[in-house]
C-alpha cells in the first residue's frame, strides 16, 4: 500500500476526490505524519472511521486566508496549538523569548502565535461563525477549567471562554475524537454533545448535570489563593477514570464550565491499533526547501511502548493530562514497528528508545487500578512505595531483548526517564542488569530532582537516601560488568519549599561528588501542576500549610547559580548567597570551600556545618562531569 499524507491544500484535496473535507484539522505544528505528534493520530483515527481530514499546518493569524483553504467543512474545525503549549514553546522560564522551535522548519520561531488555541478559534470565527470548533491538545487540556498563568501572573478563565470554543476535549482523546466525530455525523448539535467521557463543555444551566462537584467560582479562586488551592485539589482528586466525578466550575448565573470524567484507558489492542495506522513518518514535502523540523529528529527511530505515568512527581503535568494508569502496546505491535523503521534509508541501527513518560512502566502499578482506579488520596511511590505494588520488570527485559535480536538494530537504547525507586523495588535484578549490559549509550539519565528532603516532598520524588541507594547499586552493576557508564542526574532549581539553604546544601552535595552540571532547569511553572499551584498560592493544597516560594528572580539566579557554582560567570551570585545565608565557611581555600574570597577579604577557616556529614564521603568514579573535554 503506497502511503500517502492526508492533504494540506485544495489541490491535494481534490486527488483524493473529495469535494468537502468533514473536519479540518489547525495545528501549530509544521505537519508531521508520525505516531509520536498528536496531529497525526487523531487525523490518522479519523480517517480510519471513514472521516475526510483535512490538515491546515501553522496558519498565519493575520489573516483568514490560509483556514478558508479546504472551504467551510462539513462537521467542524479541529484546533491544537501543537505537541506543546505555546507559551512554554515561545518562552522561557525567564520570560525571555526561545531562539528556536522544534516543531516548525528550520527551527524558525514565527510560526505560530501566542496562546495559539485562542488566536487560531477567534480567526475561525471571523469567517465561519456557525460551524463547530473543537480543541484539544496538551494547552487546551491543561487549561480546560480557570488556571494560574505564569506569563500574565494572573488566575485566566477557562481556555472554552476566551477561544469561543464550542467543546473541549481533553487527555488523549482517541477515544473521545470519534464519539464526537459520530454525534456530528447523525445530525446532533454540538451544543447537545454534552456527555462524552474526556471532554468540557460550557453550559447556561446545571440542572442536567448529575453527580457533580462544584468548584469554587472563578471571582472566588481569582480574588482568594486558599479557594484556588481548595479548588484545584477537587481537580487533582478527580483525574482518575473510574473514580473522578463530574467537576462544575461557575463563572455567572447562567455561565458554567462542566468537566466530564475522563475517558476510560485503551485496552492493549485499541493502542496497538493507533500504532498500526499509515503514517508516513516523516514532515510533509512542502517543508523539503524550508530546512529540518528539529523534533522529527528526537524520535523518528524510537518506539512509544506505554502512556500514563503513575510516578505523580508534582511539577509534571502528565497526570492531569495522561492520568495514572498505564497503558502499553503488545511485544508484537512495536517488534513490526522496529522492523519497519529499520528499513529507513537513513536508519544506522540504533533504536533510540523504547519508552514513554516513564520507560519502565509496562504496566499499571497495581491489579486494582484496572477495576477501581488510582488511589485519589494515595500516590502510588511517595512518600514510600505501596505494598500492592507490582515492580516485576520482566515484560520490559522481554520486550527489549527481542528488539535487540532483530536484523540490522546494532543497538537499542533507554533514554525516556528511568524511575529509579521503581526500579530499586524489583528484587529480581534483572532489568537491572540488562539495561546496564545493553541499553544504555554511555551515560544514563536520572532525575532525582534535588538532595534536599524537605524539597524532594514538596516535588513528590523519593527520598535522597533512596538515589544514594540507587547510586551504589548502578556503580555495583557496572562494576559487575567491567563497564565504565555515568550517571547524568538532572536537577531542578527554586522548586516552592527550596530555601537557599536548600541550594547550598545542594551545592555541597556536588562539590563531595565532583560534579558540576553542564544544564540546571529552573522551576517552570506550568498550568495545572500541583507545583504550579503551590507555587502561586505558597499554599501545599494537600495540607493547606504555608509553603516558603522563591518567586524573585534575583533570589532564583542566586539558587541555581549555586548548582553551578564553580562557573565564574555565577562568582558573584554565589558569593552573595553564602553570605546572605551566614555560610561564609564555604568561601575561602580550604577544599570544602564552594568559591575563593574576593581580593582583600580576609579568610576564614573552614567549619564543618550542622548539615554536613561527619565521615569523609567515597569518591564516586561514575558520577562526574561526562562532558568535561578530554585534554
Amino acid at each position: 500500500m503506497k502511503l500517502d499524507f492526508l492533504p494540506v491544500n485544495k489541490e491535494e484535496m481534490k486527488k483524493r476526490e473529495w469535494e468537502q473535507v468533514d473536519f479540518a484539522l489547525i495545528t501549530g505544528d509544521a505537519y508531521i505524519d508520525h505516531p509520536s505528534f498528536g496531529t497525526a493520530i487523531i487525523s490518522r483515527i479519523l480517517e480510519a472511521n471513514g472521516y475526510k481530514v483535512g490538515i491546515i499546518p501553522q496558519p498565519r493569524w493575520q489573516t483568514t486566508e490560509d483556514i478558508e483553504v479546504f472551504g467551510k467543512p462539513r462537521l467542524g474545525f479541529l484546533v491544537t496549538a501543537g505537541n506543546i503549549d505555546s507559551m512554554v514553546n515561545h518562552y522561557s522560564v525567564a520570560k525571555k523569548r526561545r531562539n528556536k522551535d522544534a516543531y516548525s522548519p528550520n527551527g524558525a520561531t514565527d510560526k505560530r502565535p501566542d496562546r495559539a488555541t485562542i488566536v487560531y478559534c477567534n480567526l475561525i470565527k471571523q469567517k465561519y461563525k456557525d460551524v463547530p470548533i473543537i480543541i484539544g491538545g496538551i494547552e487546551a487540556s491543561l487549561r480546560r477549567l480557570a488556571h494560574y498563568d505564569y506569563w500574565d501572573n494572573q488566575v485566566r478563565r477557562s481556555i472554552l471562554l476566551d477561544s469561543q470554543a464550542d467543546l473541549l476535549l481533553y487527555g488523549m482523546s482517541e477515544k473521545a475524537i470519534i464519539e464526537v466525530a459520530d454525534a456530528l455525523n447523525n445530525g446532533i448539535d454540538i451544543k447537545h454533545i454534552t456527555y462524552v467521557d474526556g471532554t468540557v463543555y460550557k453550559t447556561g444551566e446545571i440542572e442536567s448535570v448529575y453527580d457533580y462537584i462544584t468548584l469554587p467560582d472563578y471571582n472566588a479562586i481569582k480574588k482568594g489563593k486558599q479557594s484556588y488551592a481548595q479548588s484545584f485539589l477537587n481537580q487533582y482528586n478527580n483525574t482518575d477514570p473510574f473514580t473522578a466525578k463530574r467537576l462544575v466550575e461557575p463563572y455567572k448565573d447562567n455561565e458554567f464550565i462542566v468537566q466530564n470524567m475522563p475517558t476510560k484507558p485503551l485496552s492493549e489492542s485499541e493502542l496497538d491499533r493507533i500504532y498500526s495506522l499509515p503514517y508516513v513518518r516523516e514532515p510533509h514535502p512542502m517543508y523539503e526547501t524550508l530546512g529540518k523540523i528539529p523534533a522529527i529528529e528526537e524520535v523518528k527511530f524510537s518506539l512509544i511502548s506505554n502512556r500514563g505515568c503513575f510516578g505523580s512527581c508534582n511539577f509534571c503535568a502528565l497526570t492531569y493530562h495522561q492520568g495514572r494508569i498505564i497503558q502499553s502496546r503488545s511485544h508484537d505491535s512495536l517488534v513490526r514497528e522496529a522492523e519497519m523503521i529499520t528499513w529507513d534509508k537513513d536508519f544506522k541501527g540504533y533504536i533510540h528508545d523504547v519508552g514513554g513518560p516513564t520507560a519502565n512502566f509496562r504496566q499499571p502499578a497495581c491489579d486494582k487500578q484496572l477495576k477501581s482506579g488510582a488511589c485519589s488520596h494515595k500516590q502510588c511511590l511517595t512518600p514510600n512505595p505501596c505494598e500492592r505494588l507490582n515492580t516485576d520488570h520482566s515484560d520490559y527485559v522481554n520486550l527489549l531483548k527481542k528488539l535487540r535480536n532483530l536484523p540490522n538494530v546494532k543497538k537499542v537504547f533507554v533514554r525516556s526517564g528511568i524511575r529509579f525507586d521503581y526500579l530499586l523495588k524489583d528484587s529480581d535484578g534483572a532489568f537491572f542488569d540488562e539495561l546496564v549490559q545493553h541499553h544504555i549509550s554511555g551515560q544514563l539519565k536520572v532525575a532525582p530532582e534535588h538532595i534536599s528532603n524537605r524539597v524532594l516532598e514538596k516535588m513528590g520524588k523519593p527520598r535522597n537516601e533512596v538515589y544514594k541507594k540507587f547510586v551504589d547499586k548502578y556503580n555495583k552493576v557496572n562494576e559487575k560488568y567491567n563497564k565504565n557508564q555515568f550517571l547524568v542526574p538532572y536537577l531542578m532549581s527554586s522548586h516552592p519549599g527550596s530555601t537557599l539553604e536548600d541550594a547550598i546544601e545542594l551545592a555541597e552535595y556536588l562539590r563531595d561528588i565532583h560534579y558540576m552540571p553542564e544544564q540546571v532547569q529552573d522551576f517552570y511553572p506550568t498550568p495545572s501542576t500541583l507545583s504550579t499551584c503551590m507555587y502561586y498560592t505558597e499554599l501545599d493544597p494537600r495540607t493547606m500549610e504555608s509553603v516558603y516560594v522563591p518567586k524573585s528572580p534575583h533570589e532564583k539566579a542566586m539558587q541555581r547559580a549555586l548548582i553551578q557554582y564553580k562557573h565564574p560567570r555565577n562568582y558573584h551570585l554565589v558569593y552573595e548567597a553564602l553570605k546572605k545565608a551566614g555560610r561564609e565557611d564555604l568561601i575561602g581555600f580550604d577544599k570544602k570551600c564552594l568559591i575563593r574570597p574576593k581580593k582583600g577579604e580576609q579568610k576564614k577557616p573552614y567549619q564543618q556545618h550542622s548539615n554536613e556529614p561527619k565521615t569523609k564521603p567515597k569518591k564516586k568514579k561514575t558520577i562526574r562531569n561526562v562532558h568535561k573535554k578530554k585534554k
